[in-house]
């Protein structure tokens, strides 16, 4: 003989209510907590819209200008007294309508003179030359000519080719260099020109004329 349970007695039957029902309650609890939200005892720092208008209405800022220097005074003008009880014994007269009568007349006895400088001819008949000749010159550029130091620790030497003029008294000037070797051997064989001797000026038709000369100065190292 079969056993048989009654259907009312048999618990399994509630068991997927009682589940679903579980389940909602703890997904409540869970939603619950985090929308929790606990009260501060102490907030660190309260910015409402009272305590910021407050702050910005009491600040207020203040920029100090210096103190302007007060204008110099004005000084008053100083008045100067003149004595006027001081007689002139001698007084000048001048007279501002002159006579045109009295003006003296100016006579030229000629015509004026106008000077023109001798010409400086390049070619004469007779050249000028040095007291004593070439012999002469030769002796003097031995004794007075200095070779520069600098040009001779730095093994500088060659020719440097001088122009210049001598006069109708055997002056020299205008001395220029033609050819250029080096800055300082150019400045000593324009100053040995220079501190030369009177020349013999250059003969042209009988008389001593301007003449230009060209010559060269030789800087040779032992």
């Amino acid at each position: 003989m079969e056993l048989k349970k009654n259907s009312k007695s048999d618990l399994r039957r509630w068991q997927g209510p009682f589940f679903n029902l579980g389940l909602a309650i703890s997904l409540g609890a869970v939603l619950v907590a985090f929308e929790w939200k606990a009260e501060e005892q102490n907030p660190l720092l309260d910015i409402s819209r009272e305590t910021t208008d407050w702050a910005l209405d009491d600040v207020s800022i203040t920029i100090q200008t210096p103190p302007q220097a007060p204008p110099p005074p004005i000084l008053p003008q100083e008045i100067k007294i003149v004595d006027n009880s001081i007689k002139i014994d001698e007084a000048v007269t001048v007279d501002l309508n002159p006579s045109l009568d009295e003006i003296p007349e100016v006579k030229f006895e000629g015509p004026p003179t106008v000077e023109v400088p001798d010409e400086i001819l390049d070619f004469t008949e007779v050249q000028a030359q040095f007291e004593g000749g070439m012999e002469g010159w030769y002796k003097y550029l031995r004794g007075s000519l200095a070779y520069p130091r600098q040009a001779q620790r730095m093994g500088i030497e060659g020719t440097v080719l001088v122009r210049f003029v001598i006069n109708t008294d055997g002056s020299v000037q205008d001395v220029e260099v033609v050819r250029p070797v080096d800055p300082a051997l150019d400045k000593a064989a324009v100053d040995v020109i220079l501190n030369s001797p009177r020349w013999k000026p250059g003969l042209h038709h009988g008389r001593p004329v301007r003449s230009r000369m060209t010559i060269p100065i030789k800087f040779k190292l032992n």
